[in-house]
C-alpha cells in the first residue's frame, strides 16, 4: 500500500500495534501506567486470567484498548499530532499538517477502525472502566482521567441499542428495563476485576442520563454517563451560533422584542418543541451544561457521521461536529473523544477516480479480513444464479409512468427477489432440521419508500402472509420519528428467537444498529455506490449466528475455503448470501480481489446447508447405560468451624535469604508499592516518614492479602459448588504468625526499622509467594473436610438428552446412553480409537465421553500451578461391574505438563472423598482416576489387554500424581 496524507493513518495504526504489542510483551507497558490500569490490563489480558474465563476479548477488541491506553498514559498524547510524531515521525512529510493543525484535533483524540460486527460496545465499556476507576483511585487531578462520559448515537436504532448496554433490556411489552441486564452485569466476568464490581454496578446504577431524563437537569452521583444521538446539537448550534451573530448596537429590533417576550422562534424546525421551552426555562440548554463540565470524554458511537462538507466550494463541519468543538472549547487536554466505525472514511471523486479519506486519527485498523479470517464475522457469499447470469442487460429499477411514478418492479428486480426467497427457503428448511432456534432472515433494501409498497405486494404473491413480512420506511436521511420507531420495535424485537417475520424490507432505517444475527440473505435493490452505504448494508447481516461450539470445526472448514483456497464454503453455516446486483460490480469485484467473497452458482451447500452436522438423542434404553455424578454438599456450616489451616503446608520464601532482602530493599528515602503479581492488587503506599507503617497500615495489608486469596475461590462459589467458609479472622491470624515465625525462616518484625519494606518489595516477590501458599493451604484444608453426615445430591448424565456431533467424526456405539458419539475432526484419532476399543470390550459395561459444555456439572476444581482456580473436565466415564473410571487420554506429548500434574493432584482428592460415601450414592462401585497416554494405548490394546488391564497399568495414585513416591 502506497502511503499518502488519505491513508497514512491506517500505517500509523499499523507501527503502534507493533510498538505496543512489544511494550506489552517485554512488560515495560504495565511498568508505566498507573496501579489501577495495570490491575485492568492484567485482568483484562493476562494469560492466567483469560484461561480460567469461556470468553475474552477477541484481538481486535484487545488491542483497540491496548493502543488507546499507551497513547494516553505511556506516550501521553494532548493532541493527534503527539502519536504521528512519536510512532511515524519519518513519515511527517506525507502526512496532512494543515488537517492536523485544526482545533478540533488538539486534544487526546482516537478512532477505533473495527469491523461491522465485531464487538466495538466492549472496547466502548472497557474505556469507560478504565477512565472511571482511575478517576476514583488515582490522580484525577492530572487532567488525564475522568468519571463524566458522554455517549453519541446517530439515530434512534443506535441509540437504543446504547439503552439496552447501559440500562438493561425490555422485556416484551414492558416499560421496565432490568439493571442485571446491562453489558455490565451480564459480561462481569469478562469486564470487571472482582474487586471493583460493585463500585462499577453502583456507577453505572447511579450516572447513567438518557435524553428522555435531560442532561444537565437529572441528579446524578458524583459522575455522568450521558446518553444521546445526535439530534441533541441539531437546533441547539443554530440558536448558539444565532446568538453569537446578534448586533451588539443599543438599537433594539422587533425580532429582539419578540424573541424576549416569547421563548420561540417562529419557522424554526424545533421552534414550539416544548423540550426545548424546558430547557430554557431550567437554564440552559445540554450544549450549554456540558460545555461547563470541568472534564469530560465524548464516545460516537458510528462516527463515520462526523465529517466534513462542502457547499458552495466552503468547507463545512456538520452539526455534530460544531457541537463537539463548542463543548470542547473550554476543556483544553482535560476533552477525551474516541470514535467507533467500521468506515472512518469520506469520500472524494467519482467512478473508478474515487477516494478514501481516512480520519486522521485511527489508531487501530482490525478490518473484515482479520475478522473472518478470525470466524468473529459471517462469510461473504455472491449468490450468482442461473436466472442472474445476465447480469448487463437486467433491468434492475423500478417502473414508472412519465411523471416518474413507480407502478410497479421490473423483470430483473423480481428475479433478485426470487433469487433471494429461493435462498432463504433453502436455509430455513434445513438449519430447522438441525436446530429449531434457527430462524433465518432475509433483509431487502429499496431504492426509495416508494418502492416498498411493491415489493410487499410481490412477495405475498409468491407465497408470504401478512406475518412473514415487516417493513420499516424511513425519511430520505434514514430517520423515522421517535413515535414511529416505539411502533417498530415492537415488531423486530427479539427478531431472531421467531419465526416470522422472515423478511424485512427498508430503505435507510437499517443501515447500522440493526444487530441482529440471523440475516442470511441480503438482497439490495438500490442503486447507490457509495462505499460507505454499500459496506454498512453488508455490515447488517455479518453477526455471527452459530455461535455454538459444535460448529467451530465445520466453520474453520469453511473458512479454509473461502479465504485460504478462494473456493466457495461447503454449507451454509454463518454464511451472508448477497444477491447479485448489477450496480454493484467494482464493489463485489473488490471483495473478491480481498479474498473475501466466494461466488455460489447455485451448487454450494452440497453436503446440506448445516454440513454433516447431526443431532443425536438419547437412545431408547438408555437407563441402561446412565451414569449420575455426584457432588458432595453439607447442610452447616458448624461441620467447618474447627477447620483450621496446616502451618505445615506453608513454605517459607527462598528466593533470597532475609539479610540479603534487608540490604536491598530495607532502605532509606523510597517511596514502595507493593502489588501481587497476580492480580496488580496495590497493598499500600508508604513514604519513609517515621513510624508511619504502624498497626493500623500493618492491619489493612493482612485484611488486602485475605482479600486476594479468598477471590481465588470465588469461581467455585458462583458455580453453585460448595466451599469452605474461610474464617477471616482466624485466618488473618496465621498470616500475622507465618510472617513473624516462618516466611523467612526466622523471626522478622515488621516494624523493626525498615523491615517492613521487604514485605512490600515493587516487583511483588514475597507478596506473590506469600498469596501461593496460603491458595494452596485453604485448598488443602478443605479437601480434609471429613464427609460424615455429608448431603450427597446427583446429576444424571441423561439430562442432556441431545448432543450435536458431525456425522462424519462421529461412530455408532452400543454401550452409551446415546447411540452414536463424536470425535475431534483435528488430532481425534487417538479418542475414536479409545471409543470403539470400549465399545468392543466386554469388561465394559458402559461409558460415555463426557461433554464438556452440555454436562457442565461434570467438573473438578483445582488450583493450578500459579495459585487461579480452575476447572476440569475428565475425557470419559467407563464403568464395569465393579468399578466407575474417570480417564483422561493425552499425547505423550503433554503427559508431563504442571498443570496436568496440578488437575491430577485434585482429582484424586475428589475421588478419595466420593468412594468415602456410602455405596448407595457412587453407584455401588469404586470410583478410580486414570491417564491414558497415547503409546501406552496402542501397546496394550494391541496386546489384547482390556480396559482393566489398562486401568491397573494407568491409574493415577496421589503419589504419581505428586511425583512423590514416597508419599502414599
Amino acid at each position: 500500500m502506497a502511503i499518502n496524507s488519505s491513508n497514512i493513518s491506517l500505517e500509523l495504526a499499523h507501527r503502534l500495534t507493533d510498538v505496543v504489542n512489544a511494550a506489552w510483551k517485554s512488560g515495560e507497558m504495565l511498568e508505566k501506567v498507573t496501579p489501577t490500569t495495570a490491575s485492568l490490563l492484567n485482568y483484562w489480558f493476562g494469560e492466567g486470567f483469560c484461561n480460567e474465563r469461556a470468553r475474552n476479548f477477541h484481538e481486535g477488541q484487545r488491542q483497540a484498548v491496548l493502543n488507546i491506553i499507551y497513547l494516553h498514559e505511556v506516550m501521553g498524547e494532548n493532541c493527534v499530532m503527539d502519536a504521528y510524531q512519536g510512532i511515524i515521525p519519518e513519515l511527517m512529510d506525507r502526512a496532512d499538517l494543515a488537517q492536523l493543525a485544526k482545533p478540533k484535533y488538539q486534544m487526546p483524540k482516537y478512532a477505533v477502525k473495527m469491523a461491522t460486527g465485531t464487538g466495538k460496545t466492549w472496547v466502548m465499556h472497557a474505556l469507560i472502566i478504565w477512565q472511571m476507576l482511575n478517576a476514583r483511585h488515582e490522580d484525577v487531578e492530572s487532567g488525564r482521567f475522568t468519571q463524566k462520559f458522554l455517549i453519541v448515537a446517530p439515530g434512534l436504532i443506535v441509540y437504543d441499542r446504547l439503552l439496552d448496554a447501559f440500562c438493561g433490556r425490555k422485556k416484551r411489552d414492558e416499560e421496565y428495563r432490568d439493571p442485571q441486564t446491562n453489558d455490565y452485569y451480564m459480561n462481569q466476568e469478562v469486564f470487571i476485576p472482582e474487586r471493583y464490581r460493585d463500585e462499577v454496578f453502583s456507577f453505572i446504577q447511579n450516572n447513567v442520563v438518557t435524553k428522555e431524563d435531560g442532561i444537565g437537569r437529572k441528579t446524578t452521583g458524583e459522575g455522568l454517563i450521558a446518553l444521546t444521538n445526535w439530534h441533541l446539537f441539531e437546533n441547539q448550534m443554530e440558536e448558539k451560533e444565532q446568538d453569537e451573530d446578534v448586533d451588539d448596537s443599543s438599537t433594539v429590533t422587533p425580532a429582539e422584542i419578540i424573541s424576549d417576550l416569547l421563548p420561540i422562534r417562529p419557522g424554526k424546525s424545533a421552534g414550539n418543541d416544548l423540550g426545548m421551552l424546558d430547557r430554557r426555562a431550567l437554564g440552559g440548554t445540554e450544549l450549554e451544561y456540558l460545555a461547563g463540565l470541568k472534564d469530560l470524554m465524548v464516545i460516537n458511537d458510528e462516527a463515520h457521521h462526523i465529517h466534513e462538507i462542502k457547499r458552495n466550494g466552503e468547507t463545512e463541519e456538520v452539526e455534530w461536529q460544531r457541537g463537539l468543538n463548542a463543548i470542547s472549547a473550554t476543556k483544553g487536554t482535560r476533552f477525551i473523544q474516541v470514535d467507533f466505525s467500521a468506515t472512518p472514511f469520506d469520500t472524494k471523486g467519482t467512478g473508478e477516480k474515487q477516494v478514501k479519506l481516512f480520519f486522521p486519527h485511527i489508531i487501530v485498523d482490525f478490518d473484515l479480513p482479520m475478522a473472518m479470517k478470525q470466524g468473529l464475522v459471517k462469510l461473504l457469499l455472491l449468490d450468482r444464479r442461473q436466472e442472474l447470469t445476465d447480469l448487463e442487460n437486467l433491468d434492475y429499477n423500478a417502473e414508472r409512468d412519465e411523471q416518474g411514478k413507480v407502478v410497479g418492479l421490473s423483470e430483473g428486480q423480481r428475479m433478485m427477489l426470487r433469487a433471494g426467497l429461493t435462498k432463504l427457503n433453502k436455509l430455513e428448511e434445513e438449519f430447522l432440521k438441525n436446530d429449531a432456534s434457527k430462524n433465518p432472515k432475509m433483509l431487502i433494501v429499496c431504492q426509495d419508500t416508494t418502492v416498498s409498497p411493491f415489493v410487499e405486494e410481490f412477495l405475498k404473491s409468491e407465497g408470504l402472509e401478512d406475518e412473514d413480512i415487516v417493513t420499516i420506511d424511513s425519511n430520505k436521511q434514514g430517520e423515522v420519528k421517535d413515535e414511529e420507531w416505539q411502533e417498530i420495535k415492537k415488531k423486530l424485537f427479539d427478531i431472531d428467537r421467531y419465526k416470522s417475520p422472515k423478511v424485512v424490507i427498508s430503505v435507510l432505517m437499517l443501515r447500522e444498529g440493526f444487530d441482529v444475527n440471523n440475516i442470511c440473505v441480503l438482497v439490495p435493490l438500490r442503486s447507490s455506490q457509495a462505499p460507505i452505504l454499500l459496506e454498512q448494508l453488508v455490515g447488517r447481516g455479518l453477526r455471527l449466528m452459530w455461535r455454538e461450539s459444535d460448529y467451530i470445526d465445520i466453520k474453520r472448514e469453511d473458512r479454509l475455503r473461502v479465504l485460504k483456497n478462494h473456493q466457495p464454503p461447503r454449507t451454509y453455516i454463518d454464511t451472508l448470501s448477497i444477491v447479485e446486483h448489477p450496480a454493484f460490480i467494482k464493489f463485489y469485484d473488490d471483495l473478491q480481489d480481498q479474498g473475501l467473497v466466494a461466488v455460489d452458482e447455485g451448487d454450494v451447500g452440497t453436503g446440506g446447508a448445516t454440513g454433516d452436522i447431526l443431532t443425536v438423542g438419547l437412545r431408547e434404553d438408555y437407563g441402561k447405560y446412565d451414569f449420575q455424578w455426584p457432588v458432595i454438599l453439607h447442610d452447616s456450616i458448624d461441620e467447618f468451624e474447627d477447620a483450621e489451616i496446616d502451618l505445615d503446608d506453608l513454605e517459607p520464601f527462598t528466593m533470597y535469604p532475609l539479610p540479603l532482602l534487608r540490604k536491598f530493599l530495607a532502605k532509606e528515602g523510597e517511596t514502595f508499592v507493593s502489588q501481587e503479581s497476580l492480580t496488580k492488587t496495590t497493598f499500600g503506599k508508604y513514604k519513609v516518614t517515621a513510624n508511619l507503617f504502624n498497626a493500623s497500615g500493618y492491619n489493612e495489608y493482612l485484611q488486602k492479602l485475605l482479600r486476594v486469596v479468598t477471590l481465588r475461590f470465588e469461581n467455585c462459589r458462583r458455580q453453585g459448588f460448595p466451599t469452605i467458609q474461610i474464617n477471616g479472622a482466624q485466618t488473618v491470624q496465621v498470616m500475622d504468625w507465618y510472617i513473624r515465625e516462618k516466611l523467612f525462616s526466622a523471626p522478622f518484625n515488621p516494624f523493626q526499622g525498615n523491615d517492613w519494606k521487604i514485605l512490600l518489595a515493587k516487583d511483588g516477590i514475597v507478596t506473590k509467594h506469600f498469596v501461593e501458599q496460603f491458595a494452596v493451604a485453604i485448598y488443602k484444608m478443605q479437601n480434609r473436610l471429613t464427609t460424615i453426615n455429608a448431603e450427597v445430591s446427583h446429576t444424571d448424565f441423561s439430562s442432556l438428552r441431545a448432543i450435536k456431533m458431525r456425522e462424519s467424526y462421529s461412530m455408532e456405539v452400543q454401550k452409551c446412553i446415546y447411540p452414536r458419539l463424536g470425535y475431534p475432526s483435528h488430532g481425534g484419532g487417538l479418542e475414536k480409537a479409545f471409543i470403539e476399543f470400549l465399545d468392543r470390550d466386554a469388561e465394559v459395561e458402559r461409558f460415555l465421553k463426557i461433554n464438556e459444555n452440555g454436562h457442565s456439572f461434570a467438573i473438578i476444581f483445582y488450583v493450578r500451578k500459579d495459585g487461579l482456580m480452575a476447572t476440569y473436565h475428565p475425557d470419559f466415564i467407563v464403568a464395569t461391574g465393579d468399578k466407575v473410571y474417570l480417564i483422561e487420554t493425552k499425547g505423550d506429548d503433554k503427559v508431563d505438563d504442571v498443570n496436568v500434574r496440578q488437575k491430577q493432584t485434585a482429582t484424586v482428592e475428589w475421588i478419595k472423598k466420593i468412594n468415602a460415601l456410602e455405596p448407595g450414592d457412587r453407584m455401588n462401585r469404586t470410583w478410580e482416576y486414570v491417564l491414558v497416554g497415547e503409546s501406552v494405548f496402542y501397546s496394550l490394546s494391541g496386546s489384547g489387554a482390556t480396559i482393566t488391564d489398562i486401568c491397573n497399568m494407568c491409574k493415577v495414585s496421589y503419589s504419581v500424581a505428586t511425583g512423590n513416591l514416597f508419599d502414599m
